[in-house]
C-alpha cells in the first residue's frame, strides 16, 4: 500500500485555478464589492515586501467581511456546477487503480479548503489538506492565510499528512503539474507529472519521472 497525494489545480482539475474561477463566480453573483477590492489591494501593498512575487497567491483578502457559511455554501454549488466537469478522467481512472490496490489517497492543494472539501467528497477522497483562510469565527478577514500548502510549505504539509496516515515520504506517490511542486516531488518515492508546465516537464524528463498526459 502507498500514500497517494494529489494536487488539484492543473492536476486533478484541468485549466486555470479553481480559486480564480471561484472569484469570477462570486463576481457574477454580486458577492464581491468595493470593500473586498480595497482589502485585496491593501493586502498587496502591505505584504509584498514579505511575500514578494508570491504575494498574489497569498492574497485571500478578497474574502474580507464575507460570512464563512455563505462562501462555503456557494463553493458547494460551484464545485458541483463548474469544477466537476473539468476533472481529468485519466487521473480519475488512475486513482481508481490506487483504491483497488488499497492505497490511501489524499488531496494536497493550495486551493482554499472551502473548495477542496466538496471536491474531495465529489471524487471520494476522505483526507485533504488545503489553504485555510483567516477568519474571526463567522466572517473571513484580510489577514494572510493560516495555512497555504504551496512550494516548501506543501512539502511540510505532506510530511504532516504522511505522519497522520502512518506513512513516509519515501512511500508516497505524488501527482502534480507545476514547477512549484518540485520541493515535494523531489522528496517522494514516486513523483508523477500530470500535464506539467515547462519547468516541471524539463525536470521530469531529465529525472525519468512518469509524465501523465490527457
Amino acid at each position: 500500500m502507498a500514500c497517494v497525494l494529489v494536487d488539484v489545480d492543473g492536476t486533478l482539475v484541468a485549466g486555470r485555478s479553481c480559486e480564480r474561477r471561484f472569484v469570477a463566480y462570486l463576481l457574477r453573483h454580486g458577492k464581491l464589492g468595493p470593500s473586498q477590492l480595497a482589502a485585496a489591494l491593501k493586502f498587496q501593498f502591505h505584504w509584498a515586501p514579505r511575500y514578494g512575487r508570491h504575494c498574489f497567491k497569498k492574497n485571500k483578502a478578497y474574502l474580507a467581511g464575507l460570512p464563512t457559511a455563505d462562501i462555503e455554501s456557494l463553493a458547494e454549488v460551484f464545485v458541483r456546477d463548474e469544477v466537476k466537469r473539468r476533472l481529468r478522467r485519466t487521473l480519475l481512472l488512475r486513482l481508481e487503480s490506487h483504491r483497488a490496490a488499497g492505497d490511501t489517497i489524499a488531496l494536497l492543494t493550495g486551493t482554499p479548503d472551502f473548495i477542496a472539501r466538496p471536491l474531495a467528497r465529489t471524487v471520494g477522497i476522505k483526507t485533504w489538506s488545503a489553504t485555510r483562510c483567516a477568519q474571526n469565527g463567522r466572517c473571513f478577514t484580510d489577514d494572510p492565510p493560516l495555512a497555504h500548502p504551496f512550494a516548501e510549505e506543501k512539502l511540510a504539509r505532506a510530511r504532516e499528512l504522511c505522519a497522520g496516515l502512518g506513512s513516509e515520504l519515501a512511500d508516497c506517490v505524488v501527482y502534480a503539474d507545476s514547477g512549484y511542486d518540485l520541493p515535494l516531488l523531489e522528496k517522494v518515492g514516486r513523483p508523477i507529472a500530470v500535464c506539467p508546465d515547462s519547468t516541471l516537464a524539463r525536470v521530469a524528463r531529465r529525472q525519468g519521472w512518469e509524465i501523465l498526459e490527457g
